[in-house]
């Protein structure tokens, strides 16, 4: 049982201002497993007064980037030295399979961090341009108070992509957990502070919507970086865009695999198993509509039916499991009234279902459904969970058509013997990456989405970017 009755807030724990409280619920055994404090408006309003005070008048901001790394780098080494502890708590708290979060609950958000550690000494902080009447220095300042706000399926990686980079440029954070996945949160906090950062840099306060919304719309918060929900994002849009206030939105998926006719089917099939239902499906970038060459559209039925039906579905603290639960009830059921969808929809059920894997447990049996078109809800919209779509295509051309026909543009793959020509077909995508062979997120480089799939860059130098404000001071000649 992981019990807390505090926040952290301005570099201490300190007394929350409400009493309700949020109680974490193993997807596993649905059975409470914690409890923390319910953030109220007074709390984010002391948090934010927290990283107001500490932005406007404390060290961080006026250190070098070379001081706030080497801050940074002690944080890292202590993540790193702790990964396992942090991987085994998110498979605790939301379901995650164990082999999964050790590396992408755990490792991929230290090595996030680290990335920029060591970006510090080589980004172009400064520089002198030749005006057209005189020199110009081009410096690069911090945007102010950030408000993290991220979700419950990689609550370490979505939030190390908007904190490592808010810290290095300088900026103070307060940071909202979702209530789902509050105890990493925890964790993280603890090592924050034997790493020496300053008081009122790093602030966290869990909480539901309401929470969520007031420290969006908070005027001492200077920018607002969100991983969540298209409509969540569209709202927060709408209040950044009124207070003229800086935003990084990362938002929803939809994104189409590519398989070429030229595919080795037996390693494209395998890659699936990462690339499409990764996280038990609950990933914005996961490769959830699966497109086929008419010619080989059996083929790719039956192998594609058979890897998913084989897949082992269970405990998440089992280093065998490769399909845990869903985070919540709520989530297993709109999972289960899409599986519904998609059979009103006329499309072939080809494994899974509604069948529940286990009888305890938010289980949902792996699904992949033939026949569909793109037309169909199950391909127009984020399902976030283990339900996968196959679709046909005619040639090259109709399979781009097919990809780009969606509302959302985050990431998407191609499949084929021939990389180079891979790449070809990858540029033809309109979305923020489009891997070759597989899918990743890599933190050296950008990541997000076109359309209804957000705005902004996280990772790589163009996330440090997006929490600087570029300074001209020009000069006479």
């Amino acid at each position: 049982m992981h019990e807390h009755n505090r926040f952290f807030i301005g570099g201490d724990w300190v007394e929350p201002a409400g009493t309700g409280t949020i109680e974490v619920v193993s997807p596993h055994t649905e059975e409470v497993i914690g409890r923390v404090p319910e953030g109220t408006n007074a709390d984010i309003d002391r948090a934010v007064a927290a990283a107001r005070q500490a932005f406007d008048h404390g060290p961080w901001p006026r250190m070098t980037p070379a001081e706030r790394a080497e801050a940074l780098g002690r944080l890292s080494a202590i993540y790193a030295a702790n990964s396992q502890a942090m991987a085994d708590l998110v498979v605790e708290e939301m379901g995650s399979p164990a082999l999964f979060a050790v590396f992408a609950q755990a490792a991929i958000p230290q090595m996030t961090l680290q990335y920029y550690v060591d970006l510090a000494s080589s980004y172009t902080w400064e520089e002198e341009r030749p005006g057209m009447q005189g020199p110009v220095t081009v410096t690069k300042e911090p945007v102010g108070v950030v408000a993290a706000i991220y979700p419950w399926n990689v609550p370490q990686f979505t939030l190390m992509m908007k904190l490592a980079p808010a810290l290095l440029a300088g900026c103070t954070v307060v940071a909202k957990p979702s209530p789902e996945t509050p105890l990493d949160a925890y964790l993280l906090a603890e090592w924050v502070k034997e790493a020496g950062i300053p008081d009122g840099v790093v602030n966290f306060v869990p909480g539901g919507r309401e929470v969520g919304a007031h420290l969006v719309a908070h005027r001492g918060v200077d920018k607002v970086a969100f991983t969540g929900s298209t409509t969540a994002g569209q709202q927060i849009g709408e209040v950044c865009g009124r207070q003229l206030k800086r935003c990084t939105l990362e938002l929803g998926g939809k994104s189409a695999a590519i398989i070429l006719e030229d595919a080795d089917l037996a390693s494209t099939i395998e890659g699936f198993k990462l690339a499409a239902l990764m996280n038990n499906g609950q990933a914005c970038a996961a490769q959830t509509r699966i497109l086929a060459p008419r010619s080989r559209y059996d083929e790719v039925a039956d192998a594609l039916a058979a890897m998913v039906g084989s897949m082992t579905v269970g405990d998440p603290a089992d280093y065998g499991t490769e399909v845990g639960p869903l985070v919540a009830r709520r989530q297993q059921e709109r999972v289960e009234s899409y599986i519904r969808i998609g059979q009103e929809e006329g499309a072939k059920l080809l494994v899974g279902g509604l069948e529940r894997p286990h009888d305890r447990g938010w289980y949902v049996a792996p699904t992949v459904f033939g026949n569909v078109t793109n037309d169909m809800r199950i391909a127009r919209e984020e399902i976030f969970g283990p339900v996968l779509a196959l679709l046909s295509y005619d040639d090259e051309e109709d399979a781009v058509r097919i990809a780009n026909d969606s509302d959302y543009g985050l990431g998407g793959s191609v499949w084929t013997a021939d990389v180079d020509h891979g790449i070809e077909v990858a540029r033809r995508i309109r979305t923020g990456s489009c891997g070759v062979n597989l899918y990743s997120i890599d933190p050296n480089t950008p990541f997000g989405g076109y359309k209804n799939s957000g705005l902004g860059r996280e990772c790589g130098p163009e996330g440090l970017d997006a929490y600087l404000e570029h300074k001209s001071i020009p000069r006479p000649a």
